[in-house]
């Protein structure tokens, strides 16, 4: 029968052969006619009449009350907690009788990774009949989301959760670089549309929530996560969090997830497993690097989920701490989404922190602290069960059960499960999940996160008319598991850099190729401390490789780390190259031929002899199922590399912690700090450092303008500069900007990332960069650890790295009787009710009073309570007349703002008419996304 399926699905066939019945998949999704359906709404609860809550047209709080004065304990609770789907906890792909014997007869917040192809171990089974293509796992959970709806009394929709921060994790989807890897593009706009792909994609497979972006921040390179955050700098992790999540939630196509709330990634010695506790940091740390990038997603991108992460902090765990989930999450920063937890957060309190005697303790203090939702892989009723008998013994207050509920409603509502709750088009799921256009997209992030750190005497690129034998070796020259891991597609077809090679080189070049020695040798990890003599049979495939580089013009060693050595779980004690890696770049570099080092890795290496010895060395990280054409690309100079790197390349463990940003004289150059007796004890100094990389043309910068120089705390100052590609080749340059507080109550770092722009410059070509400074550039934690601007004067730098600084110049704070807080600056810096000057200045009807702005700027209108806004016109001005990029947002409370349209104008000087998906709201804003932009008049419509 297995077979008989898996030929269905090889043929496309419409009719699904599955053990019980046969299954016909349409092109569009119809629920089986049910009175319940009706014109415009869905009787969720079965009663005949159009409840609150059922009402497209009610305001979204009056449609979470109604629902929730509707809810028994038993149905509230079951909201609470997450089921794990496809085999680990729900056994059942569609729904069946039993169901309605489970604790999910009273609903289920969500269900994780249903039907998502994840296994542990291996690729994906290839023959259930629903994880692929993409139309049939729609309708499988379009079945799935009919259970809760039909059989359920008050028909409360499933939140169907699944990973995502290179590309959906589906059976196939389109598959992105490691999220580090994304990071290195140093490219908003790229990021930005990742996140819509992704966000699209997910919806039409049926998922309504993505755990995605990961906002922590890298700062121990030996950590097994690595591969996993944008970077070490929280300034760029929170610039390209908020792209990610402004793409990912546009139009509320779905909630994204943000993780892992909060203080996460700097575990103690790196070390992982049931060791993730005591993160070694000051609160001052935590603040400025750890707990930024949230607080700016949140407020800016209107966060719906975070996931709470299961580590302790000062002794206290943050799955149960009141001060992170409640204090801090909800009242500070403003967040109106859901808490979930990490996979075992809640049971870690008593298995692992011992901060509550039981399971059921350990319910009441996560509910207490602010947690909505228990994720793991046990059973819900693990759960559920002692939370209500929490509630009804009195141990827990049944106010703080509906307190948490709302959330989990709110956001439910936000994504419209409750006006569209089945994926209907499942014809345009198989058009458009793993679209051509997507995978074009996808090569070209692939391209951008690559890293070109070493090209002594310009061996690259290659000259495929001059070389006519390319020797490549190395054991991840073939490999394709760095793309197929947890957390992104998982069954899709995997260019390698082997591939890529052979297929630039057809008819042109032979290529010669053996592996030369596996990832890790069978002593490893302990080879790291002990060195184990070769192997007769290690040996041989070193000298294989050897061979093919005597024979060959070039030779392109592709090394690094893999599953085997980086991931969850996977943090290590040494940077080395692991395994026999070393030896086999050391003996092909002994041939005298020229050699290329490609790494293929998630975390910086201290590759010390490769940049000593061979001329030039390509970062490439994970770089998605496009990889190899990516780095055949580059190598043949079809594609100039531009990425940037986001982390530091220490020389050595003993180096660690070494990271951008750090306080002065803490990472000195140890050439210029020798000991009492003339000598040096230690190798200082980076290996690669943050905001480095090479191109095959160079760069020139010039005409640093700042205006105004002396500013107060309140206003904003412009840097201008320009920049000019002075070589043979076009490329991509990211112009840095970074600023020092050069006197302040309280040590800073000695350079802070303030801005950044990746731009294309053919040769010759000049352009012009823009950068806005405001307070939050600016701003410093003083001595009682709240965020002011203190006077005085800011060192202002540009360059083309931390250390490779072009440009220098000098911005002065004035006005001491006025620090900014940052506590008070969380309101739109144009508001109703803060200048109202301004709003009515494009609310007169007269075309000739603009409010202007840059990128980044927003106006903002108050609108009347429970006002339903589905469109507004607005009429732009810009002096040079050329197109310009902006958003629509909406918020329906607490200063949490969605986008509602994103869109480019080109005519200016009249009304032009935008509309969108009609919603409540309390505010309107329109933020720009170029510079010197006015907003003339706008109509509310």
């Amino acid at each position: 029968m297995k077979k008989l399926i898996a030929m269905t699905l090889l043929l496309g066939g419409s009719t699904l052969l599955c053990a019980q019945k046969t299954v016909k998949i349409p092109a569009v999704y119809k629920p089986v006619k049910n009175e319940m359906y009706k014109k415009g709404w869905i009787d969720f609860n079965k009663n005949g009449v159009k409840d609150v809550y059922e009402d497209p047209n009610a305001t979204l709080d009056a449609r979470i009350e109604d629902l929730l004065s509707q809810m028994t304990l038993e149905e509230k609770t079951c909201q609470m907690v997450t089921l794990y789907g496809y085999k680990r906890v729900l056994k059942d792909d569609l729904p069946t009788p039993e169901w309605k014997q489970m604790l999910w007869k009273d609903g289920i917040g969500a269900i994780d990774e249903h039907l998502n192809g994840f296994q542990q171990w291996g690729l994906p089974p290839s023959d259930n009949p629903y994880v692929w293509p993409a139309s049939r796992h729609a309708w499988a959970l379009n079945e799935v989301q009919r259970f809760f709806i039909e059989e359920t009394r008050l028909g409360i929709p499933v939140d169907f959760t699944n990973e995502g921060i290179r590309g959906v994790e589906s059976y196939r989807a389109t598959n992105f670089p490691t999220q580090l890897g994304l990071g290195h593009t140093w490219n908003r706009e790229l990021i930005r549309q990742i996140g819509l792909i992704t966000g699209r994609e997910a919806r039409m497979l049926g998922y309504t929530n993505v755990y995605a972006p990961i906002l922590d921040v890298g700062r121990d390179q030996r950590w097994g996560r690595y591969e996993e955050v944008y970077g070490e700098s929280p300034y760029l992790v929170a610039e390209l969090g908020i792209e990610m999540v402004r793409g990912m939630q546009h139009n509320h196509q779905v909630a994204a997830t943000g993780k892992h709330f909060v203080a996460y990634s700097n575990n103690k010695g790196a070390r992982e497993g049931m060791a993730r506790v005591d993160p070694q940091m000051s609160p001052r740390e935590v603040e400025m690097i750890h707990v930024y990038p949230f607080k700016r997603v949140i407020k800016e991108a209107g966060l719906l989920g975070v996931m709470s992460s299961y580590n302790d902090y000062d002794g206290v765990p943050i799955q149960g701490s009141y001060y992170w989930l409640t204090t801090r999450l909800r009242g500070e920063m403003g967040f109106r989404g859901y808490v979930v937890s990490d996979s075992d957060a809640v049971e870690y309190l008593y298995t692992k922190h011992s901060t509550a005697k039981d399971m059921k303790e350990a319910v009441r203090q996560s509910v207490e602290a602010g947690l909505n939702v228990r994720c793991t892989f046990r059973s819900p009723d693990s759960y559920v069960l002692p939370l209500r008998e929490l509630v009804k013994e009195g141990g827990l207050s049944e106010e703080v059960i509906n307190d948490r509920v709302r959330d989990i409603l709110r956001v439910k509502f936000l994504v419209g499960l409750f006006d569209a709750p089945y994926q209907t088009d499942l014809a345009g799921a198989d058009k458009e999940v793993e679209k051509a256009e997507n995978e074009a997209f996808a090569l070209q992030a692939s391209r951008e996160s690559l890293v070109l750190l070493k090209n002594e005497n310009n061996v690259l690129p290659l000259d495929i008319h001059n070389v006519k034998k390319i020797a490549v070796c190395g054991p991840n020259a073939n490999e394709k598991g760095y793309a197929l891991t947890h957390y992104g597609p998982l069954a899709v077809e995997v260019t390698t850099v082997l591939e890529g090679i052979r297929q630039k080189s057809e008819g042109k070049a032979e290529v010669l190729y053996t592996k030369g020695c596996d990832l890790v040798d069978a002593n490893w990890p302990e080879s790291e401390l002990i060195d184990y003599p070769m192997t007769d049979s290690e040996q041989a495939e070193i000298n294989k490789a050897v061979e093919n580089a005597h024979q060959a013009d070039v030779a392109v060693v592709v090394l690094g780390g893999g599953q085997r050595t980086c991931g969850e779980n996977k943090s290590r004690s040494s940077l080395d190259l692991p395994g026999r890696q070393l030896k086999l770049l050391q003996a092909v570099q002994a041939t005298g031929k020229p050699v290329v080092l490609v790494l293929i890795n998630g975390r910086p290496l201290s590759i010390n002899w490769a940049d000593k010895f061979v001329p030039a060395i390509l970062e490439t990280w994970y770089p998605g199922s496009k990889g190899g054409t990516a780095v055949a690309d580059v190598l043949f100079g079809d594609y100039n590399p531009g990425g940037k790197l986001t982390v530091t390349f220490p020389k050595s463990v003993g180096q660690i912690p070494f990271n951008f940003p750090c306080k002065p004289s803490s990472q000195i150059d140890g050439g210029k700090n020798p000991g009492p007796d003339g000598n040096m004890s230690r190798v200082n100094g980076a290996l690669y450092p943050f905001g480095y990389g090479l191109s095959y043309t160079t760069f020139e910068y010039s005409d640093i303008e700042i205006s105004p120089k002396v500013m107060t705390a309140n206003q904003k100052a412009t840097v201008r500069c320009k920049v000019t590609n002075t070589g043979k080749r076009a490329g991509d340059e990211v112009v840095q900007l970074y600023i020092r507080d050069m006197l302040s109550s309280v040590t800073t770092y000695e350079k802070n990332l303030a801005g950044f722009e990746r731009v294309h410059l053919q040769p010759g070509e000049t352009k012009e960069i823009t950068f806005t400074l405001d307070h939050k550039h600016l701003e410093l934690l003083d001595k009682h650890m709240e965020w002011v601007v203190e006077p005085g004067d800011f060192s202002v730098m540009v360059g083309a790295s931390s250390e490779d600084i072009r440009l220098n110049g000098m911005l002065t704070v004035e006005d001491p009787n006025a620090p900014v807080q940052t506590q008070t600056q969380t309101d739109s810096p144009v508001t109703a009710s803060t200048n109202p000057e301004s709003v009515m200045n494009v609310l007169d009807k007269k075309m000739n009073t603009v409010w202007e702005g840059n990128k980044g700027d927003y106006i903002t209108f108050a609108l009347k309570n429970g006002s339903k806004v589905d469109g507004v016109s607005i009429a732009f001005s810009r002096s040079n007349g050329l197109p310009a990029e902006f958003e629509i947002q909406l918020s329906g409370g607490g200063g949490q703002f969605l986008t509602v349209y994103s869109g480019t104008v080109s005519e200016y000087g009249k009304l032009i008419s935008y509309t969108f998906k009609g919603t409540t709201a309390s505010d309107l804003r329109i933020v720009l996304n170029d510079d010197r932009v006015g907003v003339a008049e706008v109509k509310l419509e």
